[in-house]
């Protein structure tokens, strides 16, 4: 299977369809919409994208969502340990050492994360870390 670059156009488009293929449905509990703003990037520019769910329908994608709850602002190889790793830990101790910020509903953040993570798609997580270099 071909990787892809972390949060490249190509990545974005192959993440597009693996959402489609594996679904989006979420725990029900799990009811976060998070903005994510990746800064030092390898594309010379700040990647905005939202991933989340809401009422057992996940959400994923380029942009920021006007309705989302979080707003997490952190570098890209934080970014990428955190999100392809999927390890909740390394995303603690990524805000405890200060490399991400957070603006917004903190609290419905940290719920999520009790739940497993905002999305709690373990097939679809799996397949984007298949895809990702």
């Amino acid at each position: 299977m071909a990787k892809y670059p972390f949060l490249s156009d190509e990545w974005f488009e192959v993440v597009e369809k693996l959402v489609e293929e594996h679904g989006a449905d979420a725990p029900a509990h799990q009811n976060v919409l998070v903005n994510l703003t990746i800064t030092d990037t390898p594309f010379g520019a700040e990647r905005h994208m939202h991933m989340g769910a809401r009422d057992g329908r996940g959400h994923w994608g380029i942009g920021h969502k006007d309705d989302a709850d979080v707003t997490l602002t952190t570098d890209y190889d934080t970014a990428k340990e955190v999100f392809v790793s999927g390890n909740p830990q390394a995303g603690m101790q990524a805000f405890m050492a200060g490399k991400v910020k957070v603006q917004g509903d903190m609290t419905k953040l940290m719920m999520a994360q009790q739940g497993g993570g905002p999305g709690g798609n373990a097939a679809l997580q799996q397949a984007i870390q298949g895809i990702t270099e």
